[in-house]
């Protein structure tokens, strides 16, 4: 247990009977008139969805204890994705619906971060950018320039990605793993 004066941006805390709520944003107030609050914006762990919830200063709110552990991604087995934490080297399956979009950007061999509560994945978090190599794009046409369009190109992963019409099938290009956008050519 916290008070709502202990609140910190990163914090998890276990409201509404038992949901997972992490802090984005917090701001004590304290108006001339009437108690102090404290205004936060919180994103529901497991949905995603964001809210502003006001809580009285000095309010006890429930902490949650998240694990969070970089841990090496080592397969699919048709059901759920394989991760090992590399210090204990126990293997935590994770399902995809826990994954999403993260699974159109992650090699075998790539460190995530995967969180866990009470042993229960939550989410799997990637670097904000990967490397990733283009398997079938169409050829580019003579005149194509970096200011032209954009086209489709499958990368290693199964994902589709635009990228602009210079780029080659083989290629490494970098990738927003937040967006699905193309960055940049990798050297």
């Amino acid at each position: 247990m916290a008070t709502t004066n202990d609140l910190k941006n990163g914090m998890t805390l276990k409201l509404d009977g038992g949901e997972l709520w992490s802090v984005l944003e917090f701001q004590h107030v304290k108006p001339g008139k009437g108690g102090a609050f404290v205004r936060t914006k919180l994103k529901n762990v497991t949905s995603g969805k964001v809210v502003d919830k006001t809580f009285n200063a000095g309010t006890k709110v429930e902490t949650a204890n998240v694990d969070r552990r970089d841990m090496q991604y080592l397969y699919h087995d048709g059901d759920s994705f394989v991760f090992m934490d590399n210090d204990t080297f126990d293997q935590v399956n994770v399902l995809p619906d826990v994954i999403g979009d993260a699974a159109n950007y992650l090699l075998e061999s790539a460190i995530a971060t995967v969180a866990t509560y009470e042993g229960n994945p939550l989410y799997v978090e990637l670097p904000a950018a990967v490397e990733l190599v283009i398997s079938q794009t169409d050829p580019g046409v003579q005149g194509d320039r970096s200011t032209g369009g954009t086209k489709p190109a499958t990368l290693e992963t199964g994902a589709v990605v635009q990228v602009p019409l210079f780029i080659t099938t083989g290629e490494k290009i970098k990738v927003d793993t937040r967006s699905g956008d193309y960055l940049g050519r990798v050297n």
